[in-house]
C-alpha cells in the first residue's frame, strides 16, 4: 500500500506546494481515461508544476497555470465552509483535497487545495482563522477588525449582565 501519513501535524503556513504524491494521483486518474490519456495528463502535469499556495495572516492565496495564469486570494472572513474529501485513490496514496467555500452563490468550491498530507490540521487552521483565534480560556484574541472587536465587546457585556441578573435573582430568594 502506498499510504503515507504525516508524522507530525505540519504548520499550514509552511505549505507552499502540493505533496509530490499528487502527480502520482494525476497519473493514475489520467491512465483510467484510456486512449485520451495524453490530453488529460498534460494539463494536470502543468497544473501540478505551477501550483502554489500561501497561508498568511490575511488569507489563503493559490495560483497555477503556464499560459493562462489563474490566481485566487480569499480572506479568512470570506470563508463560509471547509470540506475535506478523499477519493478511493487519494486514500490509497494518503492525500486529500481541502475545499473552501464562500458565500459567492456557486455550488462549486471557490478554492480546492489539492495534495495535502494532513488535511485535518489544515482544516483546523482554516476554521480557527475564519472564526478568530481562541486562547486557552475560550476568549477571542484581540483583532484589528473593528466590527469583530465590537461584537466581542457586546458578547462580553452580555455575559457580565447575565452574571449580575443571576446574582440579583439569588439574592432575592
Amino acid at each position: 500500500m502506498m499510504h503515507r501519513q504525516a508524522d507530525t501535524p505540519r504548520d499550514p503556513r509552511s505549505i507552499d506546494r502540493p505533496d509530490p504524491v499528487l502527480i502520482r494521483y494525476y497519473l493514475i486518474t489520467s491512465l483510467l481515461t484510456g486512449p485520451v490519456f495524453p490530453f488529460v495528463f498534460l494539463p494536470l502535469y502543468i497544473r501540478y508544476k505551477t501550483l502554489r499556495y500561501r497561508f498568511d495572516d490575511e488569507g489563503v492565496w493559490m495560483a497555477w497555470g503556464l499560459f493562462f495564469r489563474r490566481q485566487i486570494n480569499l480572506s479568512y472572513r470570506r470563508i463560509q465552509d471547509i470540506h475535506v474529501t478523499q477519493s478511493l485513490i487519494q486514500r490509497w496514496l494518503g492525500i486529500a483535497t481541502v475545499s473552501i467555500q464562500t458565500a459567492a452563490g456557486s455550488a462549486a468550491p471557490e478554492m480546492s487545495i489539492e495534495g495535502i498530507l494532513d488535511p485535518e490540521s489544515l482544516r483546523d487552521f482554516l476554521y480557527a482563522r475564519m472564526r478568530g483565534a481562541r486562547s486557552e480560556d475560550g476568549h477571542t484574541e484581540p483583532t484589528s477588525d473593528p466590527i469583530l472587536q465590537l461584537l466581542i465587546e457586546i458578547r462580553d457585556g452580555i455575559a457580565v449582565l447575565n452574571e449580575r441578573v443571576r446574582a440579583l435573582e439569588e439574592a432575592g430568594r
